[in-house]
């Protein structure tokens, strides 16, 4: 594959509220910080949040996400907001297949901020960026099916349901579990 713009994952970009940039080395105690106070939540659904990552796991997660990055194999993005700086979650553009050109997305939102739309805002960026600047086919979103908030999030975002896998995963405790498919489809 030859490294042209349309095959490059995107190292930052920026909404009207928000900061979106890879994870890098020394994101760590930021991404530590944000994970601790949102577990509760997290951990309903993310098993890399369960146990929560000490502060130098989380900066071992952020330092193999740069390199990933670097490989252009994947991109962990962290969503800081523009007027403080402060980290409100993560979304991202992974599992990329450069050559069917289809990307999955991935997010969590930091506990305190929740409900004012901006990880829909850091979503709606990064699949804009996949459709528009990395000719994206497909961009794919899956869930558990009892997280009602995220496929609010998906349905808001512009993502069409697909289906439901049954018994296609484990959940945190143990139980299987069914999960639902959507998907943006590029032109």
């Amino acid at each position: 594959m030859s490294m042209t713009e349309s095959n490059l994952l995107p190292a930052e970009i920026q909404t009207e509220r928000l900061l979106i940039r890879v994870a890098k080395p020394g994101d760590g105690i930021v991404f530590n910080q944000a994970v601790a106070e949102s577990a509760e939540h997290l951990q309903k659904w993310l098993a890399w949040a369960t146990p929560t990552p000490g502060i130098d796991q989380s900066e071992l997660i952020c330092r193999h996400a740069y390199a990933r990055f670097l490989l252009n194999e994947d991109l962990r993005a962290l969503l800081f907001l523009k007027n403080n700086g402060a980290l409100v979650g993560s979304s991202g553009l992974h599992n990329a297949n450069w050559q069917l050109r289809s990307f999955e997305v991935g997010y969590w939102g930091r506990t305190q901020y929740l409900g004012a739309g901006l990880i829909s805002e850091g979503v709606a960026a990064l699949v804009s960026y996949a459709l528009d600047n990395l000719m994206a086919n497909r961009v794919l979103l899956t869930m558990d099916e009892r997280n009602l908030a995220s496929q609010r999030l998906a349905e808001r975002v512009g993502f069409e349901y697909e289906g439901t896998l049954r018994h296609d995963r484990m959940s945190i405790q143990g139980g299987l579990r069914n999960t639902r498919v959507y998907s943006i489809i590029g032109n």
